[in-house]
């Protein structure tokens, strides 16, 4: 359940936030777990609500702007199994670098020593 009204939320955020515990749940994660993640997510995104008077009134838009892209890259670097942004491949340890192979399905990565590993994300690209 959440805590606060979200009176002050635009029917937009309501069915984002809606769309977004929907898929967490689908993901198997409880209820209340999946219902605060949206509304965080939500909350990221847009920078609270957006009626008249609501705590979103005082971020002003470039941050807004700023946080929801700033959101929707990390988003995506993990749907891609990408390393965060400025992180170079021979700065990773051995483990993030198995993380990465796994996320882009390399065959033969459990055999793979480091330098394998490295040579094989960088064959991927």
């Amino acid at each position: 359940m959440t805590r606060a009204s979200k009176d002050k939320y635009t029917e937009k955020q309501k069915r984002k936030a809606e769309h977004i515990e929907d898929s967490y749940k689908a993901k198997g994660v409880p209820e209340d777990e999946a219902q605060a993640r949206a509304w965080a997510t939500v909350n990221k995104q847009s920078g609270g609500g957006n009626k008249a008077g609501g705590s979103g009134r005082q971020t002003d838009e470039a941050s807004k702007e700023a946080a929801r892209r700033s959101s929707a890259r990390r988003a995506a670097a993990t749907r891609k199994g990408t390393p965060r942004p400025g992180q170079r491949l021979d700065r990773m340890t051995k483990t993030e670098l198995m993380d990465l192979a796994r996320k882009r399905n390399l065959a033969g990565r459990s055999t793979m020593r480091k330098q394998q590993l490295l040579d094989a994300l960088r064959e991927a690209r």
